[in-house]
Parts: structure tokens; sequence; C-alpha cells
């Protein structure tokens, strides 16, 4: 063979029709060019290959034994090159893969519980590390492939990363079952509410004010804070230990025991939880999977909607 750089792709494909059909206008047709072009594709082959590699017969032309020592190599090459254009199958009751999800606590909370439940019983083998959030290092975390998938809010999404709402959160007044202020009522006024003891999140650590605070404001109150955290995991627990009263994201005490939840007698607004990826995993199979996965778990119905960050409530 006389110069490899100059075989590529389309002449391989011509020496397979030529092979497959043995006639120079049927090979033109399947490949859809025109014979005159098959021909000079037929010239360099035999040029590469330093071969006529066909001969002329009665009926149309027959390979030479070079040509037919190319045949079976050559259907192997071409499978494999045919391959890089199909995304590799995947199947997830096999698959001995792992992926990093960074989010909040209350994300995982609220996400991931539900969410590894469907996954074991769909992909036993798959491995999942969750990981805190890091705002600041987000795309160039899901860049470099250290984390796979970031669960955060739109407004902390950058925004050329791939990125789909899982659902709009909203927060709910949450106290301990039997708390006095409940005696005989169902839910708290307004007044009732701000006599209370509140406890609040603050991701930023040591904040004693948030947006219940601002909306209590609007209408000329005000609450005593006199605990602030940075977790929302540790606030259930707190409140059933307490007379404390806390605004806190409905998914996070959803089901849990010991609690009293109502909707605050103030408006409060609510956010939006989004999944965010990079171009990068984008279109493969096991991540498109996975995000499926994820994504039919929060059940969540397209938005436009960018509300406020949950910070200090």
């Amino acid at each position: 063979m006389k110069n490899i750089k100059a075989l590529d792709f389309n002449l391989l494909k011509a020496l397979e029709a030529l092979l497959d059909e043995c006639n120079v206008t049927r090979a033109a047709t399947r490949l859809g060019v025109t014979q005159p072009a098959m021909s000079g594709m037929l010239t360099r082959l035999r040029e590469n290959f330093d071969d006529p590699l066909f001969v002329r017969a009665q009926r149309g032309i027959v390979p030479t034994q070079r040509a037919l020592e190319l045949a079976a190599p050559l259907k192997q090459i071409i499978s494999q090159i045919g391959a890089l254009h199909q995304p590799s199958a995947f199947d997830p009751a096999n698959a001995r893969l792992s992926f990093t999800i960074a989010a909040t606590d209350y994300a995982l909370r609220a996400i991931a519980v539900p969410f590894l439940s469907a996954l074991k019983r769909q992909a036993p083998h798959i491995q999942i590390a969750l990981v805190p959030i890091e705002d600041k290092q987000v795309q160039a975390q899901l860049e470099r492939g250290d984390i796979d998938l970031a669960l955060v809010t739109p407004d902390s999404t950058p925004p050329d990363l791939h990125a789909r709402n899982l659902f709009e959160e909203h927060y709910v007044c949450v106290l301990r079952e039997g708390h006095p202020a409940l005696q005989g009522r169902k839910r708290l006024t307004v007044n009732q509410l701000c006599e209370l003891d509140h406890a609040l999140v603050s991701y930023s650590g040591g904040s004693f004010r948030g947006v219940t605070d601002e909306a209590l404001a609007k209408l000329g109150k005000w609450r005593e804070v006199t605990l602030s955290v940075k977790s929302f995991l540790i606030l259930p627990d707190i409140l059933r230990a307490s007379d404390m009263v806390a605004i806190l994201p409905s998914r996070l005490v959803a089901g849990m025991p010991g609690l009293a939840v109502f909707k605050p007698p103030i408006d409060v607004a609510g956010f939006t939880k989004v999944a965010a990826w990079h171009e990068r995993t984008h279109r493969n199979p096991a991540h498109r999977w996975l995000r499926e996965l994820l994504f039919a778990n929060c059940a969540a119905p397209p938005t436009p909607d960018r509300p406020a960050n949950p910070g200090g409530r």
C-alpha cells in the first residue's frame, strides 16, 4: 500500500460496495454517487493498494485475490468506524458506573431519598456519591468531571450549563405537635406567630434575618429569632425538642412525625429547584438515563419562573 493517508472513509465504503456488488454502476447507485465518480474512486483505490483489485468479467467485474483478502478486515474496520457514530447502549440493570451529585442538605433530603430508592430498584450496581454544593465552583467542577449533576436554584446556575426545573417549593410553618400555641387551633395568626421564639436557616452563617422578616416588616410586624443554623436538617429535631417555630421548605418536613405543619399566615416567597449539567455529559446515554430518572421522581412541571434563592427564612 503506497499512501495510507490518502485512504479516507469514503474510499473504504466504495471498496466495500464494489466487493458486494461486483458492478461499478450498482456500487455507485448504492453510495449515491455518479458512475464516473465511482470509477475515480476505484482508480484511487488501485493506486493506494498497488493492485487492480477488480478486473472485467462477462458480467461486471470480479475481485482479485488481493481484494478478496481485504474483504474481511474491511468489514470489521467499517463496522468499528460506524460504531463511533452510535452511542453505546446503556443497560441500567447491569451497569457498574459511578456518578457524583452535588446538592444542599435540603435538596438531599427532598430529592435524593426518593430518587435513590428508584435507582436501587432499576440499577442496583450504580454508585452515587452525594457531596455538598459549592455554588462558586459548580461550573468548574462540572467541566472537570468532579461532579456530574448539581441541584441548585435558577439564579445560582451558570448560564452556559444545561438546566431543567425540578419543582417549585413553598414554605410552611412548623412546630412540634402539642405545642402550647396550637391548643384548640390548627394554625396561627400573624400576631400569634410573632409572639413565638423563632429559628431560621442562614446558609452564609450567623444571620438572624431572612425574607420572612421582610414579609413581616411590610405588615408592620416583627419576630424574635434566637437561633440561626446553616443546615436545614437539624431544625426538625430542634423543633420537636423545644417550643420554637420555623418557616421551612415543605418537602423537608413532609411525612416527618412529631411535627405540626401548616400554611404560614404571611406570604413567604418560595423557590425553584434546578438540576444543572455540562455539555460534556449532555448526550451520554448513561447520564441521560440518570437525569430522566431524577426528573421522573421529582415530577416537576416545566416553569419559566426564576423565584428567589432560598436564604434565611
